[in-house]
């Protein structure tokens, strides 16, 4: 059986300040640590031989990944980092506290802009104080990739080419493999896998820090799939 094991980073600094990251390169807080560390813990416990790792270019996931190898005692990965695994990019969003951006354009407009399939926010300017905390992998992104602005479907259109033209010709020769990356990659990368529709996939929440393992079948069709930490679990649509 074919498994592949998705991780959202542990909380950031900016998620525990209720900001809109993207892609700022906002580092772990402590209690994303611990939830990276406890999640290479589980990880340990499931008994997995995992043979491929993939993360983005924004260090909360890529710091996530190396907590969780270290409690796995395996340092002798390649990782492969990609921008195309990065986060939604906000636009001008970025950086704004989620609930006075609710309070001051209205809870219907914020609710398109976060959670609709085809609506991104507004631009980020080009002289955006943000752009200086992208990150110096970021900043190796080819100028005419890097987006101002995504919605959820951009983010997809990305996260798909890459898993199709890199990673499921990968998981074709292994068996388990390991993405950690963001909320809006993983959901992405869940509405392809699951099959979930443009409208259900607003309902999609992915924990941070808590591993998922989806088997697959030989030919890369979804069995089932669950959270190794129950307690913080929550609900995978069209999975039983």
């Amino acid at each position: 059986m074919k498994q592949l094991i998705l991780i959202r980073h542990g909380q950031s600094l900016w998620n525990a300040q209720n900001k809109f990251t993207g892609w700022v390169d906002s580092p772990l807080s402590e209690r994303g640590i611990q939830e990276a560390v406890k999640a290479g813990k589980l990880i340990k416990e499931f008994n997995v031989d995992v043979e491929v790792v993939f993360t983005s270019f924004l260090s909360r996931a890529i710091d996530t990944l190396n907590l969780l190898l270290k409690e796995l005692d395996r340092n002798d990965f390649i990782v492969n980092k990609t921008w195309y695994l990065n986060e939604r990019h906000y636009g001008s969003l970025t950086g704004l506290n989620k609930e006075e951006t609710k309070q001051k354009i209205g809870e219907s407009l914020f609710l398109k802009y976060r959670r609709s399939w085809d609506i991104a926010p507004p631009r980020m300017e080009k002289n955006d104080k943000n752009i200086s905390l992208f990150g110096s992998l970021n900043k190796t992104i080819p100028g005419d990739k890097v987006p101002n602005t995504e919605s959820l479907k951009d983010t997809y259109d990305r996260v798909i080419k890459y898993y199709n033209e890199k990673i499921s010709d990968i998981f074709k020769k292994n068996n388990v493999i390991i993405i950690a990356a963001h909320g809006n990659s993983l959901r992405a990368l869940c509405k392809y896998l699951f099959k979930i529709s443009d409208i259900e996939i607003n309902k999609l929440e992915i924990p941070t820090g808590n591993p998922m393992i989806i088997n697959f079948s030989e030919n890369l069709r979804v069995d089932n799939a669950k959270y190794l930490d129950k307690e913080r679990a929550k609900p995978i649509i069209n999975i039983d």
